[in-house]
């Protein structure tokens, strides 16, 4: 019984290191500025009334499944998609937001701390609602 309890700890500890769920109260600090991020200037677009081609980014579970695929690559801001097209000037076609203007520098560094240490997300699911004004192209 002892060896499979062990097994089963270790498979546990394991699997929660590859996770991008965090439980760590300092790591919920900084979702929440990233929250801030996206609510103000992705989920007027990437929400609950988005196109079917759209990424959603309506609540933390949708997000969590961007992580880890070509979307958001933790640890590699550059080599995320979702960070390139926050990233490139506003004449480049697919950049984001559409609305003609890009977002602050602190925002993107933000975005950038967020995915370079992992792309950490709250336990529980949190829902994302649009904050500020609506973007022109809307």
């Amino acid at each position: 019984m002892k060896p499979l309890f062990l097994f089963t700890f270790a498979v546990a500890a394991v699997l929660a290191s590859c996770t991008s769920i965090s439980t760590n109260p300092a790591e919920g600090k900084v979702f929440a500025g990233v929250r801030t991020v996206l609510e103000t200037n992705c989920v007027h677009c990437h929400g609950d009334n988005r196109l079917s081609t759209m990424p959603p980014i309506n609540d933390t579970h949708a997000l969590s499944k961007l992580i880890g695929s070509r979307w958001i690559v933790p640890g590699k801001p550059e080599g995320s998609r979702f960070f390139q097209v926050v990233t490139f000037p506003d004449e480049i076609p697919g950049a984001m937001p559409p609305s003609g203007h890009a977002i602050s520098e602190k925002d993107v560094q933000t975005l950038r701390d967020w995915i370079k240490h992992g792309a950490k997300l709250p336990a529980q699911n949190v829902k994302l609602a649009p904050q500020g004004p609506l973007p022109r192209s809307i």
